[in-house]
């Protein structure tokens, strides 16, 4: 029995060090300009804290750096890496050597691009690099860091999203509002569980919206606003789980004001209107067999969520609730003008 008792001891003892090798360091708010000679095993690190300093890129030329290539390539542990509200102009390229991490905010820096390595974190679930000046993204990052659910990269100035985003299957929140943005990828319907989307603010750059921003599936809000759209995509009539639409300062006519002052109900019902016309229909089920959204199964329509959350377009015909089982559960998706709930 002692012989059991002391086993039971050194077997907890270890489980408590071993939860000590991981650490959390928090180096963040010091006036850091360079970081010290590390002092303490830097592969025990999980979450590392660097914000708020003057970490800056000193020599790009030569590759001074305050976060040395070294330092990031030992970091094998770290889930969580935080280096907002430097002066960062440049991340090491050994950042792509962190298999484990997680978490990733580099934001308010002066970062003109994302070293290619980061495709390498393919673990990365958050990515936050708000307030630089990116000019674009890494083109394959969608088809590498295939577990990401929230990426912003508002306050930028990107021109085009890499259409590889659209294979971010996991992805939840999309933010690149506050850019040049000129368009956004086909194939949004890719994105089957974004549930917010903003957009908004790319002014007189973004100028329409793709039709297939109507099949997202799990689309809660979308944010258009501010932007240089005149009409919305007839897709959205299908957008079943959206309840907030804001396209303000947009110089939409379709649909007119009289509707979004009715409410997201009249807005959805409007384009679906449209959409279920007899000049859109036949075009309209051409979308919906490429995008592979018609199953051969008829299911009785309607949410039984009322109005905000059920399928409302009320007209006879494709776009009917009595025909929503025919639109499988993996497309749908779209906008509006006025905050609309």
């Amino acid at each position: 029995m002692m012989r059991e008792e002391m086993r039971m001891v050194e077997l907890k003892r270890y489980v408590e060090e071993e939860d000590q090798r991981l650490d959390i360091v928090d180096l963040s708010g010091m006036s850091l300009d360079s970081l010290p000679k590390p002092c303490l095993n830097l592969t025990a690190i999980c979450k590392l804290n660097l914000s708020n300093n003057n970490l800056q890129n000193v020599n790009v030329n030569v590759h001074v750096q305050s976060i040395p290539e070294s330092l990031t390539a030992r970091l094998l542990n770290v889930v969580a890496l935080d280096v907002h509200s430097n002066q960062l102009k440049f991340l090491p390229n050994s950042i792509g050597c962190l298999s484990k991490l997680k978490t990733l905010n580099v934001s308010g820096n002066l970062l003109r691009s994302l070293p290619k390595t980061i495709e390498n974190c393919r673990s990365l679930e958050e990515l936050n690099a708000n307030f630089n000046i990116l000019t674009k993204l890494p083109e394959s990052i969608g088809f590498d860091l295939i577990y990401m659910k929230k990426l912003s990269v508002n306050s930028n100035k990107l021109v085009f999203l890499p259409q590889s985003i659209t294979h971010l299957t996991y992805l939840r929140l999309l933010d690149a509002r506050l850019n040049c943005l000129r368009a956004l990828p086909d194939d949004l319907q890719n994105l089957i569980n974004l549930q917010v989307l903003n957009v908004s603010q790319n002014f007189q750059y973004l100028q329409n919206l793709p039709y297939s921003i109507g099949l997202l599936v799990s689309l809660v809000e979308l944010d258009v606003s501010y932007n240089k759209i005149t009409a919305l995509p007839h897709s959205i009539g299908c957008m079943k789980k959206l309840q907030k639409l804001s396209v303000e300062g947009n110089l939409l006519v379709s649909p007119p004001a009289e509707v979004f002052e009715q409410g997201l109900h009249a807005v959805k019902e409007y384009l679906g209107g449209k959409m279920n016309s007899p000049q859109k229909k036949r075009s309209w089920v051409g979308k919906l067999v490429k995008y592979g959204t018609l199953n051969g199964n008829m299911m009785r329509g309607g949410s039984g969520h009322g109005e905000r959350q059920g399928f409302i377009i009320s007209m006879d015909g494709l776009a009917s609730p009595r025909y929503t089982g025919m639109f499988s559960p993996r497309r749908f998706f779209s906008p509006g003008r006025y905050s609309t709930r």
